[in-house]
């Protein structure tokens, strides 16, 4: 379940240099927000191209898919984000493996997220205790972030960008058009691999901040928004990662000075922005 500040009910001042340093003095707080920075720029520049591709609904499986691998982690004994992680990867390969093309993907989207939603169900019903770890990860756990979960988080990002660096251009390519990229020799197959790999990767690091059931949030709706208001992918990366960073830091922010969960804020930061920019653009 999410974590909620209740020490001292700290009063919001007005005076946001002071209550930055207040909300500074505490480690937990620290680590939020660079764990937090972390996800938003991962989340930010992968998600642009999860909606230039049209593959919203293979970040929100993957994210199913990843709880249904942490509870089987609690079954066995295990860290739950280890089961998370295999999962993910897992289960990116094999959508990649069965949809190759576009038109057929959320098909073979859903079949995958059905069988590994019943696996999930399974692996809860074997369990004999309270699964609370694995329960936690449905809504993200940001304030309960620890020095060496930073650590890995960092570690981790940067992976994930180095490989995107590496795949942009082919995966630029493809997004645009995939069959005129397949007819210059690039292996679409193979990109689309990649990809699902990075988004499962993504997700796994973007869960611990907003948990499996608002993924999007971070993964989509920034994307999204820049995907209305760029010309270029330059610009869409740019602002994606600007709107989902925004988010993440004001939510955290508020989160301080309000009782509520953190990604509640982050979630409704981003759809009003949404919002704001669809009616802007009648």
């Amino acid at each position: 379940m999410t974590t909620t500040i209740t020490m001292n009910n700290p009063s919001f001042s007005l005076n946001i240099v002071s209550d930055l340093m207040e909300m500074w003095r505490y480690d937990f707080m620290q680590h939020a927000f660079e764990a937090g920075t972390i996800v938003a720029v991962v989340a930010g520049i992968i998600g642009y191209f999860i909606v230039l591709r049209r593959s919203s609904f293979a970040a929100h499986a993957l994210s199913h898919v990843g709880f249904t691998g942490a509870a089987g982690a609690v079954l066995f004994g295990l860290n739950p984000l280890v089961g998370l992680f295999a999962f993910t990867m897992s289960g990116g390969v094999l959508i990649a493996i069965l949809g190759r093309r576009a038109a057929s993907r959320d098909v073979q989207i859903g079949v995958v997220l059905a069988f590994m939603l019943g696996l999930g169900v399974l692996f809860i019903s074997l369990y004999s205790g309270y699964a609370t770890e694995a329960y936690s990860l449905l809504f993200g756990e940001i304030l309960g972030i620890s020095m060496t979960d930073v650590w890995t988080t960092l570690i981790a990002g940067i992976l994930v960008l180095v490989v995107f660096a590496v795949l942009y251009r082919p995966l630029l390519f493809t997004s645009l058009d995939e069959d005129v990229a397949e007819a210059k020799g690039v292996s679409v197959f193979g990109v689309n691999i990649a990809f699902m790999l990075l988004i499962a990767a993504a997700t796994s690091i973007a869960v611990q901040v907003v948990g499996v059931l608002l993924i999007f949030s971070l993964m989509v709706t920034p994307a999204a928004v820049a995907s209305r208001l760029a010309r270029r992918s330059i610009q869409g990366v740019a602002i994606s990662v600007a709107l989902a960073l925004a988010a993440t830091w004001l939510g955290l922010f508020i989160s301080f000075y309000a009782p509520y969960p953190v990604s509640f804020f982050i979630t409704s930061i981003t759809f009003g922005v949404y919002i704001l920019v669809r009616f802007m653009q009648k």
